[in-house]
């Protein structure tokens, strides 16, 4: 049963999952010196499998997991997979806020790729609000005003393989369930990863295990409350908040390893940011435009 539309809620949920995946990005940090991205995106995966429980128990459980897209959601995990890999490498080169700030380019990523896609129309508005964006990738991808770190690359890869992953969702939502492409999403990036980890497997300690196992419990966690956050609230009144997680970044990477956020970061964090709640405002208008009917003449 869908709960009663709560805002206030839905906004408490999706800032708390911002969070956790702040959290989370702050322990793949630290395990990325120790182990390789391939691994910890296995466990992650893996261990994301308890919180993605209660996912598909809260959705109607076992039988909302039947489904005749077998293919579409390999491709959905292949994509989701590809683009925490290069997330894990690019929170390994990069500072934390930095890490963080490449993966608000998602959102313009997807504009341009639902034309191919989806067979989406963009109006003069968005394609606009894409190319303000990706001027901000200018300023955020060197934030010491040198030339592209590698870091950088990686960070925007991943943006664009999470945009790929997000519009397959898009699709796969025709007709499957919201628990189903959870569930897969993990069960087959775990397929896809447990073939490459023999060769990068480096056999964790205790701690290392144990930061992995927090990985998965704080990643599934905070996609299982942004999952509950939109059965309170409209995607709109809370994909604003999402943005809480640069101030959880700068704060956590501060905190711990002493990073200050440069001047060219911010800027262009603030463009990117802009970028997406003007797509978000015309995706808003256009979801709510509707065709008029004219009223019938009246006979004279």
């Amino acid at each position: 049963m869908r709960p009663r539309e709560n805002i206030a809620r839905g906004i408490a949920y999706v800032c708390a999952s911002a969070l956790l995946s702040a959290f989370m990005s702050v322990g793949i940090k630290y395990l990325s010196d120790f182990y390789p991205a391939v691994e910890l995106t296995f466990f992650r995966c893996a261990f994301g499998f308890i919180p993605v429980a209660l996912i598909v128990r809260r959705g109607g459980g076992i039988k909302t997991l039947r489904t005749r897209r077998t293919l579409g959601h390999f491709l959905r995990a292949a994509a989701w997979t590809a683009s925490f890999l290069l997330s894990f490498l690019s929170l390994h080169f990069l500072a934390l806020a930095n890490a963080v700030a490449l993966s608000f380019l998602a959102p313009l990523f997807m504009t341009v790729l639902s034309v191919p896609m989806l067979g989406e129309r963009v109006g003069i508005h968005r394609w606009s609000a894409v190319l303000v964006g990706f001027i901000g990738i200018v300023f955020m991808a060197r934030p010491d005003g040198g030339v592209f770190q590698l870091g950088a690359v990686f960070g925007i890869a991943s943006a664009l393989f999470w945009a790929i992953g997000s519009l397959s969702v898009r699709q796969l939502t025709r007709s499957e369930t919201t628990p189903a492409i959870t569930f897969y999403t993990h069960a087959f990036g775990a397929l896809i990863l447990v073939a490459a980890l023999p060769f990068f497997w480096v056999a964790p300690s205790w701690q290392g295990a144990l930061g992995m196992l927090a990985l998965g419990v704080l990643g599934g966690t905070s996609q299982y409350w942004a999952t509950v956050a939109l059965s309170y609230s409209p995607a709109a009144a809370v994909a604003p908040f999402n943005y809480t997680s640069m101030l959880w970044a700068v704060i956590m990477g501060f905190m711990i390893w002493g990073d200050l956020p440069t001047l060219n970061l911010m800027i262009g964090v603030a463009i990117v940011i802009a970028s997406g709640l003007y797509i978000l405002y015309r995706e808003m208008r256009r979801s709510r435009a509707r065709p008029r009917l004219r009223p019938p003449e009246r006979s004279a």
